[in-house]
């Protein structure tokens, strides 16, 4: 039987999601679901399919599916929209919320003006930079290494937020044909779980110009994620400072590396662009 389900599409610096409340409407099959919906010319349109729930250990849970059915572990530009979405909706009247996700629980900050999240503010947790089920080197970890693809040379710093990362800062980001370049490094050998990665090119300013090759989803327009991975790897490459401004293709995030606590915190706008009816 044919079930009509409401769905919110939302946006954070351009990383777009369609946003399902599994309170009131039970996704069965959301890998399915994530392929058919996030097709922009039959579907929907979007990097992914992300699913708002209850949980037990947190006020509610973030499941997310990439475009192509594969499950994520999380994603900051998504987790910021939840925030935006659970507060709008009258399902908190809190402006911090726990948010539980696979990659633990994340803190949920939100800047509300005349009654609407303008910004939000999320802790990332701690950076991990030794992996070993993420980066198949002797001890889980490469700090400027070299990656070869097809006898180009690439050097990355790999950096996991719970998803993996590989970090590349370049000269010139307009030279990096990524479409060509991206899938292979995903795929590459060294990233057993395959991998997101990042293209960055300091500025002199000192923002932080990334693209990113997101793992199960291609090109998009960000990846909040990533940007916490671009700025630990800044800093541990010395490129920046322990705060700074990454920019991306669909805009700016805010993201500071703390000294006292370890901790990642990034800071960005979460809009809602249109809701809709979809069926199942």
């Amino acid at each position: 039987m044919t079930r009509i389900i409401d769905f919110t599409k939302m946006h954070g610096a351009g990383n777009d999601y369609i946003y399902v409340n599994t309170f009131e409407f039970p996704i069965a099959d959301p890998e399915r679901q994530a392929i058919k919906w996030s097709r922009y010319h039959t579907g929907i349109g979007s990097d992914g399919l992300v699913l708002i729930g209850e949980s037990k250990v947190a006020d509610f849970s973030m499941r997310i599916f990439n475009a192509d059915g594969s499950e994520a572990k999380m994603c900051g530009n998504a987790s910021r929209c939840i925030g935006k979405y659970v507060y709008e909706h009258g399902l908190t009247d809190s402006k911090i919320v726990r948010l539980e996700t696979l990659s633990g629980i994340k803190i949920l900050n939100m800047d509300v003006k005349d009654g609407k999240v303008d910004r939000v503010t999320v802790d990332m947790g701690l950076p991990v930079l030794e992996n070993k089920a993420q980066m198949a080197t002797s001890d889980g970890s490469m700090l400027n290494g070299e990656v070869l693809v097809d006898g180009q040379s690439f050097h990355g710093t790999f950096v996991s937020m719970g998803n993996p990362h590989f970090v590349i800062f370049v000269d010139d980001l307009s030279s990096i044909d990524i479409p060509t370049v991206g899938p292979k490094l995903e795929h590459h050998p060294l990233f057993p779980e395959r991998v997101n990665v990042e293209f960055v090119e300091v500025q002199k300013d000192g923002v932080l110009r990334m693209r990113v090759w997101e793992r199960g989803s291609g090109i998009t327009m960000a990846c909040g994620t990533g940007a916490c991975a671009t700025l630990t790897a800044s800093v541990l490459n010395g490129k920046s400072g322990r705060e700074a401004v990454v920019r991306m293709d669909g805009g700016d995030l805010t993201i500071r590396w703390n000294e006292q606590d370890g901790k990642i915190y990034m800071t960005g706008e979460a809009v809602a662009v249109f809701e809709g009816k979809i069926e199942e």
